[in-house]
Formats: C-alpha cells, structure tokens, sequence
C-alpha cells in the first residue's frame, strides 16, 4: 500500500527537452549534464549527442526550462526548450536544418583545408622524384609557400576550434576542440620557431610541420562532415515516421454534409442506380493540422494520410498501415472502425471523427517512446561518459608527460636541438589529436538510433535500453492465451443447456449479468445475444471476480457466471454433464435458489481464432534455442488445445491474474523470462518478466506496459524483437570495445612517436565515421 506521505515529502517533478546545438563529443556530453545538474531542482538530465538533445527531469517549484537552458547557454552550448504544444515534425525539421548547415560549414572547411594542404603535400614529395630541390640549404619556396597556406588554415579553418576551445578555457573546462586547437598550435608554433631560429642562422633548419598542421586541420574537417552526413542516416527512421503526418487536413466546417441531389437521366441514358457512397462534404476548409481539436469531422480523400486518430463515420475503404503496425497488406476500414494517424487512405472516400490529435496520436507516442529509448544509456555508457569527463585533462597531462619524457631521452642520449624539439612537436602533437574522445558518445546513440528506428518501422517500440540488454538474454518466453496467441475477439460457438432450460432464456440471464463486464468472453456473449435480438436486462448488482467470472443479480435472481472454480466455490455440485469441446473456453452459468442451492443452467462455448502466424512465430521461437510457455486463466482444457495447434508443450492454466506474477517467477529460476500480453489484464506479469513485451495497437500504445510494444499484435513481432535487441546490442559492445580500444592503444603509439600528426588526424576522423558506419550496418542485419 503506497505511503499517505509521500505525496507531500516526494517533490513534484516533471520533464523538459531541450535542443542543444555545439556538442561534438562525449565531453560535451558530460558539460552539458553538469550545466543542468548544478541547478537546484534538477533531478536527472540525460543527453544524447547522436540527437543534440538533452531530456532533463527537474522540480518546477525550484527551477523553470528555461533556467536549464539559460545554464546550459552560458557552459557554451546554446540551448532552447521544446514547449509542451510544440509540433515535433517542425522541430525535427529545424534540428535537421541545423545539423545540415553544420555540416555544409565543415564541408566548407575540409574542401579549404584539402586544397590548401594536398597541393603542397604533393609537391614536396614529387618535386625531389623530378629532380626539382626547392632548397638546398637553408629556407626555400616550398617552407614559404608551406607557411603561408598554414597560416591561411590556422586562421580560417581553425578559427572555429580555436573559438571553441576559448570559450571552454573561460569556463575552466575543456573539449574535444581543445586538444585540436592545441595541437595545431603545436605543429604550427614550433614551425614557426624553427623557421625563424634558421633564418637568424642559430640552428639548421629542421622539419617544419606546417603541412602536418594544415592537413591535420583538413582531415579533421573532412572527419566531422563526414560525421554529420551519418548522423543523419542513422536518424532518418525518426524523420520517417513524423513526415506521415500530413501538413494540412480537410475538415468539415459545423454546417455539416451535403445531401445528394438526384438528376433526370439524359436522352438516351439509362437512369441511374442509387449512389452507395456517403454525401458529399460542401463545406470543406483546409487547415493545418497543428489547428485541429478533438471531435472534429475530416474529409480524407483516396491517396491521402490520415492527420488523426479518429472513428470513420461513414465510408469505406483500405487504409495501409504498414508504417505503423509493421502489417504489410492493406485492412478495410468502415463506419465504427477505428484509423491511425500516419495511415495511408487508398482506394474510397472516408468521413473521420478526429478523436486523439497533435501530441496525443499514436504516431507521436510511437515517436516520443523511440526518442525516449535514444536517450537512455546502459551502464557502460555512464561508465563511458564519466572517463569522458575528466579525458581531457588527462590527455593533456600524457602530452605534458610525453613532451618530459622525450626531452630526457634526447638529453640522455645528447641529441642536437634541432631534433629534440621536431619529436618533441611530432609526439605531443599526435597525442593531442589521435585523444580526441568522439567515438566514445557516439557508440551507444548512434546505434540507438539506428536499432530502435528499424524496430519503430517494423511496429516494435522499444522503451528503453534495458529493455534491449534484457530481451537478448532471455531463455523462456511465456505467452498469454487471449489476444496474445488468438485473435482476442472471441464468439459464441454453440450454447449448451441442461434440464429443458431454453437457448435463448439462458442467453438472456447470461448476457445481462455479464453486461457490465469488460471481460472480452462477455463482449462475445454480449454481441451474440444482439445478433439473436434476445433483450437484455440491466442486473440489479453486480460483482467481478477476477479470473473466475461474475455474480450478479437479475430480476431477483442471483445468477453465477464464470469458470467451473466459480461455480464451485459458491456450492455447485460438480458437472456430471459431458460437454464435447475441449478446444473453446467454456463459460459455466447457475441459478443460486432462495435456499441457497446452485443448480447449473448450461454452458456457453466460445471460440477465439487462433493468428494465422502464431504457429510459425512459434517454431522460430523454438528454432532460436528459447523455451514456450502458455500462461491463462481460461480451463485447461481449452489451454492445451490451443497449446497443442500452436506448437507449445509447457500449459499453465486456470490461472489468475493476480496468480500470473508468481508464476513468471518460478520460471525465472531457470533463467531470464519474457511476458507477452496484451499490457491490461497481465500488468503484474509484465512487470514481473525480465522482459513485458505488450501486444498492442495503434489506439492504445500509451495504456502498454512492456519494455517492448508490438503495434502489429503478431507474434512474429516477438521473433523480429529478440533478434534485433541481439544484434542492436552487439553492434553496441562492438561500437565501445572500438572507441576504448582505439584510444588505449592510440594514444601510447603517439606517445612513443609512432604516428605522424597526419596519421593521427586521419585516424581520429575514421574512428568517428567508424563507430557511426557500424551502427549503420545494423539497416542491413536479418531480423525477419
């Protein structure tokens, strides 16, 4: 039972996301979360790098959003809130309209740079091959010429480390543009000094790195252009899903439709046949759909998508909802069905009911869960982003140490000047740039983005990261009955009645007394009393008992409905009536007497189609090594029949919901289990799983509660989860052993002056490009 107290000593809290502009690496990650966290009332803020986004959770009666952002300005990265009506296409249109324009800056950078530096990187090796000296001794054209396009580089091209990297020092931290900007100055600055030292005439001129300067400068460019365009591929699912969303929708003014109006036929034409489709709507006005509100009437054309979620009022047609549910083939939808926003409208005419719009769709929740998961970190990550933090100074510290370390060298072993100082400037310089911590934050968003953008196209919502970490290690999947396995829409096969009692009196007497019941069996029992026009009778009480029926009373009788555990419990005799159906759930009725005896009326039989695809969705299931379990309240019977059609040995029957949580915990002692449900009725199961995988549907995503929704329903879903979850992780531990690696071997090779500036810029943009590339992949891995 929650504590009465807790409302009051728990302070309010509630959510903000901020776009973020001038992140670049995992240090910027980790500025950017202690510019938040440093406030008073901040309780979490969670950045992600791949998506320029940071999603805080603060106290509002101690600080606002824009404080947050205000903060997060002032550490040197410009920061906006998203207000809580904001449209997330336009928002996402302008963080895409951002990211390009960066990206067409560095463009125009690494084209500067290349042509500047590769001009004069290629004459200086193939002049001396053509027999060509520049100079013999001392100073010649090739040192000026690499001077001044150095020059020229350190100006225009590193102005933007170099601002960055100031702006950092006036805060007292440091980023990933410090340790370029400082080893430019390095190779340009000792340059500098060696070719003025040569000209005084107080050393022979050394080797200059001029060159080294501007091509580190131009591959750095090139690396971070090159960045941007796959951080754009790897969010582009995002961008697809939001641009389903059309801008504009029809709506039907107040005035209502037009009725038809019948003309004579012409000379010679036959008359013709009444119309079937709808009235024609006279009174349509375009509108944006940010101008919509609940209840309004929309006119959706063939070929158009659908702006809302809604109830189709008259028309038909079939809607395409591929995008959504993953479903391939096109379902008709007619008056009282239900549409989804996104959805593709194809052959007829529809008249909708707009009744969830803007932010409430299940498009937008589909794109605020995938968004979501891109934000959460696993604890490698966090374990990344804190080595992030405090990367910068230590990198500096091993070039301090390198630079020590090389004097003492060339001291001890009498080396002229000259040369002491060029490894000097070689090593500390390709520590500086090789260090650079980029690939550490992009490795698990950037994967994100890619994984849970497929499975959003494919209808698998996935939550967070955890729900990833645990779905690929899972051993037993166990599966509810109703809904999960079959259709979820049961009917009324055959009614059996005992001792002369009439079909339709006993449909009658169970109807009313299940008519206040949300269960889906009374939904069945329900239409098919309708179907019959048997008239139904509001009960006099009524009481729900979970997993075994209802007692209610009817015109003074008190009926019970339910499994046979029901009847029973209430002092029914046990069934001495053979009923011959052990594939359909049986729903048992009895009549308690004044005296308080319960004599059994009949039975209902009630069938649930089995999907089409949950035998195949099975066997695969089996083919991955994973153990199946069917988990139900219904009679066991029933269960191991439809066990049996789908291929399951292992049946947990009569079981109820409140039962359902110790049993996923008894299966856990083999190993991790997986729940799937239908996120309602099995809440405690799922939240007992390892994994809560929920089946759900476009209406209702926001009432799930798995760690995995599967929009669709199908139970291939369950297959295609798993195995993207497996290789999305992969990809993630590949991505990190990348980045660690490469800086934990990198960096004692520079150290050691085993790479040139050159190599270790190449090498610092190809490892950025790398980590993204094999998120990238993930587009190509087989999950079906």
């Amino acid at each position: 039972m929650p504590d009465p107290t807790s409302a009051i000593l728990d302070p309010p809290t509630e959510q903000c996301i901020l776009d973020v502009s001038g992140m670049d690496c995992a240090s910027c990650v980790s500025h950017v979360s202690k510019a938040a966290a440093s406030l008073p009332g901040v309780r979490k803020a969670e950045v992600n790098l791949a998506r320029g986004r940071a999603v805080v959770q603060f106290d509002p009666d101690q600080v606002a959003p824009e404080q947050i952002a205000s903060a997060i300005t002032q550490a040197g990265y410009p920061a906006k809130p998203q207000g809580h009506q904001h449209d997330p296409a336009a928002a996402e249109e302008h963080r895409l309209h951002s990211q390009r324009e960066h990206a067409r800056q560095w463009f125009r950078r690494a084209v500067a740079g290349i042509a500047l530096w590769l001009p004069v990187e290629l004459m200086h090796w193939l002049l001396p091959l053509l027999g060509i000296h520049p100079a013999h001794h001392g100073v010649g054209w090739m040192d000026w010429l690499a001077f001044a396009t150095s020059t020229f580089a350190i100006v225009f091209i590193g102005g933007a480390f170099y601002r960055s990297a100031w702006k950092a020092l006036l805060r007292g931290t440091s980023n990933m543009d410090t340790l370029i900007a400082m080893g430019a100055s390095v190779a340009y600055g000792y340059s500098v000094v060696a070719l003025i030292g040569a000209l005084l005439g107080r050393w022979p001129l050394p080797h200059l790195y001029f060159m080294e300067a501007t091509g580190l400068l131009a591959l750095i460019s090139l690396g971070h252009w090159m960045e941007a365009r796959a951080r754009d591929q790897a969010g582009s699912a995002i961008r697809e899903l939001l641009n389903l969303t059309p801008a504009v929708a029809l709506r039907i003014r107040a005035d209502g439709l037009a009725t038809s109006v019948a003309r004579s036929p012409r000379e010679g034409e036959a008359p013709s046949e009444p119309s079937s489709l709808p009235p024609q709507p006279t009174n349509v006005e375009q509108v944006p759909v940010s101008a919509l509100h609940k209840n309004d009437q929309l006119l959706i054309r063939p070929g158009d998508r659908i702006p809302v979620d809604g109830i189709v009022l008259s028309g038909q047609s079939d809607v395409d909802e591929s995008m959504i549910t993953g479903e391939p083939l096109p379902v008709l939808r007619q008056a009282g069905d239900e549409v989804i926003a996104g959805t593709l409208n194809q052959t007829g005419r529809l008249i909708v009911r707009a009744t969830k719009v803007g932010s409430e769709t299940a498009l937008a929740q589909i794109v605020q869960l995938v968004e979501t998961a891109q934000n959460s970190k696993p604890p490698v990550q966090q374990l990344a982003d804190r080595i992030s933090a405090i990367f910068v100074p230590t990198v500096l510290a091993i070039a301090l140490l390198t630079a020590i370390g090389w004097y003492a060298y060339a001291h001890a072993h009498a080396w002229e000047a000259g040369k002491t100082w060029a490894t000097i400037a070689q090593s500390v310089c390709s520590v500086l740039i090789i260090a650079c911590p980029c690939a550490l934050g992009l490795a698990v968003p950037a994967t994100l983005m890619v994984g849970t953008g497929r499975g959003a196209q494919r209808g698998i919502l996935i939550r967070d990261i955890d729900a990833l970490q645990h779905a690929e290690r899972i051993t037993t999947v166990v599966l509810d009955k109703t809904g999960t396995i079959t259709r979820g829409r049961p009917a009324v096969a055959g009614i059996v009645v005992y001792d002369g009692v009439v079909e339709d009196e006993l449909l009658r007497l169970t109807a009313s007394a299940e008519q206040f019941s949300e269960h889906p069996l009374a939904r069945a029992i329900l239409d098919k009393a309708r179907e019959r026009g048997v008239p139904i009778t509001d009960p006099d009480s009524f009481n729900y008992e979970p997993g075994l029926g209802v007692v209610a009373t009817v015109n003074g009788q008190t009926l019970i409905v339910g499994n046979d555990a029901l009847l029973l419990q209430h002092g029914a005799a046990p069934n001495v009536h053979h009923i011959d159906d052990a594939h359909r759930s049986i729903v048992h009725v009895a009549r308690k007497d004044a005296s308080g005896a319960v004599n059994r009326l009949g039975a209902l039989l009630i069938d649930d189609e089995i999907k089409p695809d949950s035998k195949a969705a099975i066997a695969e299931l089996h083919r991955m090594g994973l153990r199946t379990v069917l988990l139900t309240g219904d009679n066991a019977d029933a269960a191991r029949a439809i066990a049996a059609a789908v291929g399951i040995d292992d049946v947990r029957a009569d079981v109820r919901p409140d039962q359902k949580a110790q049993v996923i915990r008894e299966l856990a002692r083999g190993g991790p289990v997986a729940m799937v449900g239908d996120g309602i009725n099995d809440a405690p199961a799922l939240a007992a799983a390892d994994l809560g995988i929920a089946i759900g549907s476009g209406s209702d995503i926001a009432k799930e509660t798995g760690g995995i929704v599967l929009v669709s329903g199908s139970l291939t879903g369950i297959v295609i989860a798993l195995r993207l979850s497996r290789a999305t992780m992969t990809k993630i531990r590949q991505n990190l052993f990348l980045a660690f690696i490469y800086n934990v071997l990198a960096i004692p090779l520079a150290a050691l002056g085993l790479l040139t500036p050159l190599i270790a810029a190449a090498a610092m943009a190809l490892s950025d490009v790398t980590v993204i590339g094999n998120a990238l992949l993930l587009r190509r891995a087989k999950i079906d």
